[in-house]
């Protein structure tokens, strides 16, 4: 499974989510009983009736073969050989974020989207959201996107519920090099969102 990464920074490498490394995708966002139907990272991959009826197993069989595609479904973050992180990332024309009402469209770039964040319990506070955000821009720009948007939260430095934190924050998204691109209507644990920007 030795590959190159697409970052090496701070004693983490990130690499692509590809289908030998699918055990760790299911580490990083598979639930604890297989049967249960929740998270996956589908929620706003797929639309919302597709992820209401996608049940059980029937969500790592989805997820398994996206990464079978030549895009892959996202990144993972390792620490030595242990998986300690995930960023889902994929070109916004092929999600849900396409056909929002309240996610805006800032120009007619094909855009790249990362949604979500995930740290793994017991790794938090290493900096591995920064690594997991900048090593997604590095994915979408392998594979040829013009621009990287997120969505987080404009939280103004207050505490984000960690079940909400997935969307990342204003912050995490500057640091790593995005801007503020436009408002959203949208929100998320009692937070305004926004669309923020980086050339890939």
């Amino acid at each position: 499974m030795a590959a190159t990464p697409l970052l090496r920074t701070d004693g983490f490498t990130v690499h692509p989510a590809t289908h030998a490394r699918f055990d760790d995708v299911r580490t990083m966002v598979g639930p604890k009983n297989p049967t249960s139907s929740v998270c996956w990272c589908l929620s706003h991959r797929i639309p919302a009736k597709d992820n209401r009826e996608l049940a059980g197993p029937a969500r790592g069989a989805y997820v398994e073969a996206l990464t079978r595609r030549r895009t892959k479904p996202g990144v993972l973050a390792y620490d030595g050989d242990e998986v300690v992180g995930w960023a889902a990332v994929a070109p916004r024309s092929e999600l849900p974020f396409a056909r929002s009402t309240k996610i805006p469209y800032v120009d007619d770039q094909d855009a790249w989207s990362v949604w979500c964040i995930r740290v793994r319990p017991g790794h938090r506070g290493r900096g591995i959201s920064h690594v997991l955000l900048v090593g997604a821009v590095a994915y979408a720009r392998q594979q040829g996107a013009p621009v990287v948007e997120g969505y987080p939260v404009d939280n103004q430095g207050a505490r984000v519920d960690l079940t909400m934190a997935y969307v990342g924050t204003r912050k995490l998204f500057e640091d790593a090099g995005f801007r503020l691109a436009a408002p959203t209507g949208a929100t998320s644990a009692g937070f305004p969102r926004v669309v923020m920007r980086r050339t890939a």
